[in-house]
């Protein structure tokens, strides 16, 4: 037992520190370590010495500001995590190891509002499946992410929208999936995870406050404060989809008029297009002939641009974030899409917001979701789980540090 104020406590909690600093950003040089943790250069030496002798951490030779250097990241083989994305019409899982390499990943159609069960069968056989395909035991699953594209009720864990999943209406996602696996199981709605997932790995590396705005089925923005997700006190923050742009306008699913979603979301805008394009348009075809110069289908995409602009230009004026990045089907149209964004933005947001704010697409595409929940299982273990002690020192499992 270790005593508070001890040297046994002191030494584990600086453990714990380093742990976390390689943890959070992967990977690290002792210097950066240093710099990170407060510690001295020497305590920083020890410990992942300590650390590496464990089979915590791996160092391998580098190179800082044209100096040799020793960059520590957390061990890759101590066990896996698994993202499991579920969007409105697919399934998405991925297998990633504690080095961050991801080692399988598929997707595959689904409807998700058809039926929770179906959903959740489907995804625990593509989990067994990739598990399986890979060699590895299912003892060496550490925790699970899980994305669903609706708002999670913080105190009861629930879907909270009939709305806008409602064969879901009630349903427990991340007791559903743990009873299931057998193994921690973190949730949250899909635009938080592409937040997540664009902060660490993609358009968003370098940010404190951003905003990810996912136009797809539906619209939702996943809102990043000094660093760290917001999700408000129900876990409702981000529904960008249902601000009100005209009282007037079509009924939106929410029960309101003229919501954003009903400016914006492939639902509402498909039909616009279906008559001269045919009723087999999907909003990755419009993009693509959007991009080939097809008029019909560059002036909608325009269209909703502006709508969403203005919608971002109402963040602007709530948060000042730095920095937006668009994702879902949306983004792959580019300029198209965000030259629309940046005007509206320029022309409804306060002069100074718009002037610090960049708008650009993601650079996950699809992905983001799937390696945001991936970031979310590593981001929400506590790093006294990461130590696990024994006789002869300590010894953890580790985290991610580079995409592959």
């Amino acid at each position: 037992m270790q005593t508070p104020g001890s040297q046994s406590s002191l030494h584990r909690a600086n453990l714990e520190r380093v742990v976390r600093a390689v943890r959070l950003a992967g990977s690290l040089t002792q210097a950066e370590i240093a710099r990170a943790t407060g510690l001295s250069a020497a305590t920083v030496s020890n410990i992942v010495r300590e650390l590496k002798e464990a089979g915590t951490v791996e160092v391998t030779d580098t190179s800082a500001g044209g100096r040799r250097a020793r960059s520590v990241s957390l061990s890759g083989d101590a066990g896996i995590v698994i993202g499991v994305d579920f969007g409105h019409t697919h399934l998405r899982v991925a297998v990633g190891n504690l080095a961050h390499q991801v080692l399988a990943e598929e997707s595959e159609p689904l409807d998700v509002d058809a039926s929770w069960v179906d959903g959740f069968d489907r995804a625990e056989a593509l989990v067994g499946r990739l598990v399986r395909g890979i060699g590895v035991g299912r003892e060496k699953v550490i925790g699970v992410g899980l994305g669903v594209p609706g708002p999670i009720d913080v105190e009861s864990g629930t879907l909270g929208s009939t709305a806008i999943l409602p064969g879901w209406a009630g349903i427990n996602p991340r007791q559903e999936l743990s009873q299931r696996l057998g193994v921690p199981v973190y949730v949250d709605n899909d635009a938080n995870l592409g937040a997540l997932g664009e902060l660490v790995w993609g358009s968003g590396r370098g940010v404190k406050d951003l905003a990810y705005i996912k136009v797809a089925s539906g619209v939702g923005a996943g809102l990043v404060i000094n660093g760290q997700i917001y999700r408000g006190p129900g876990g409702t923050a981000g529904e960008i989809g249902h601000i009100t742009l005209d009282e007037s306008g079509p009924v939106c699913r929410c029960g309101n008029r003229g919501c954003l979603e009903t400016f914006a979301a492939a639902r509402y805008v498909l039909p616009l297009l279906q008559g001269s394009h045919g009723p087999e348009l999907t909003m990755e075809r419009v993009v693509e002939l959007a991009r080939e110069g097809d008029p019909g289908c560059r002036r909608v995409i325009a269209d909703v641009g502006r709508h969403v602009g203005s919608g971002v230009a109402s963040l602007c004026n709530l948060l000042n974030p730095s920095r937006v990045v668009l994702g879902g089907s949306l983004a792959e149209a580019g300029e198209l899409v965000l030259a629309p964004i940046r005007e509206s933005v320029g022309r409804y947001a306060i002069p100074s917001a718009a002037r610090q704010l960049s708008v650009l697409t993601g650079s996950l595409g699809g992905r983001a979701e799937v390696l945001g929940a991936l970031a979310l299982v590593l981001s929400e273990m506590g790093d006294s789980t990461l130590l696990a002690e024994n006789s002869s020192g300590v010894r953890a499992p580790a985290v991610m540090s580079s995409v592959r």
